[in-house]
């Protein structure tokens, strides 16, 4: 009679525990249950632009060498988001170089601290460009291929927009740095000589926020050239 009491009382206690650990995330396996529960929605990383996310994704590129016998070298994160499992699910998207050209990977790293566990669940290229890094090289056999809308996370986007930024800082007398907040717009079109890119970009400049339309080329030997460059009024 006592143990079937016993019985009766741990059965409520394991649902609460379970209850409570898949609400905060602590760890699924209370309930015996081994694979990753899903209890949030995916939103940005409350620790993007850090030390810790690199090495999240170093740990991803590294991982996806080893399984795959790939050659891929870590570049940088351009994003990062998360979500709350049993533990965290980091969503990142990394460019990496293979055999000298940079191009976009979406990784997924599951994390739980507490256990120092680190596991890579998932590592593809990147599917959402609508041209890829290689497409965006000044190419001399493509002739008037026409402007293409291009993801402004785009790495050769991110290149030129930085590009754009320096040069306009150079060419300023203000001693207020220049530093971009976002690529509103990015477009791209490879002509004989030149890759060309038609940028809207967000600035800040001190304490006030402006908008730049830019005209940056790529020459043949990789060189961004900042060819026109338009500060935008306020709406």
């Amino acid at each position: 009679m006592r143990s079937i009491c016993e019985s009766a009382a741990v059965v409520p206690l394991l649902l609460v525990l379970c209850t409570l650990s898949f609400r905060f995330g602590i760890c699924g396996e209370v309930c015996g249950v081994k694979e990753m529960a899903t209890v949030g929605g995916v939103r940005d990383s409350a620790v993007a632009n850090s030390v810790e996310i690199d090495e999240l994704a170093r740990f991803a590129v590294e991982e996806h060498n080893k399984k795959e016998n790939a050659l891929l070298e870590f570049g940088r994160v351009v994003k990062a988001k998360e979500q709350v499992v049993a533990g965290t699910l980091h969503h990142l998207t990394v460019e990496a170089v293979e055999a000298g050209k940079k191009k976009l990977y979406e990784a997924k790293v599951w994390v739980k601290p507490w256990m120092n566990f680190k596991e890579l669940q998932e590592f593809k290229p990147a599917g959402d460009s609508s041209i890829t890094p290689a497409d965006l090289g000044a190419k001399k056999d493509d002739h008037g291929t026409g402007w293409q809308t291009v993801p402004a996370h785009d790495p050769v986007i991110q290149d030129a927009a930085n590009h754009a930024i320096k040069t306009i800082q150079q060419r300023s007398n203000s001693l207020a740095p220049y530093e971009l907040l976002e690529i509103i717009h990015s477009r791209a079109q490879v002509i004989e000589d030149a890759a060309k890119f038609d940028l809207l970009l967000k600035v800040k400049r001190g304490s006030k926020e402006e908008k730049y339309k830019v005209d940056v080329h790529k020459t043949l030997e990789g060189t961004f050239h900042l060819n026109e460059m338009q500060q935008q009024q306020h709406e």
